[in-house]
């Protein structure tokens, strides 16, 4: 019923910056918060930054300063600005999405992960 689709990961050097973007689509009554996650083999998955449906941010320490998350509510959308990337950033990025449906009511959707890869 519901997709979230993700583009934008690939390889960048150190210093550069990569924007990541989701889309949501299906039967989607509403949309309120939104956020990127990401994981490293081994470790568990964790926040990086999240946006409420009026555009409250919050942001991972280890990102803060360097990420920018953004929302166009009427696109169903969220973005990522990633700046003055750090191998350390190099992970799978997910998009998630809690969103209320025509059918099966509220929910927490995902995306399908995205590569992002800081290295020289």
């Amino acid at each position: 019923q519901v997709q979230l689709v993700e583009s934008g990961g690939g390889l960048v050097q150190p210093g550069g910056s990569l924007r990541l973007s989701c889309a949501a689509s299906g039967s989607i009554f509403s949309v309120y918060a939104m956020g990127w996650y990401r994981q490293v083999p081994g470790k568990q998955r964790e926040l990086a930054a999240t946006i409420t449906g009026g555009g409250t941010t919050n942001y991972a320490d280890s990102v803060k300063g360097r990420f920018t998350i953004s929302r166009d509510n009427a696109k169903n959308t969220v973005s990522l600005q990633m700046n003055s990337l750090k191998p350390e950033d190099t992970a799978v990025y997910y998009c998630n999405a809690r969103i209320r449906t025509y059918d099966t009511g509220m929910g927490d959707y995902w995306g399908q992960g995205t590569q992002v890869t800081v290295s020289s």
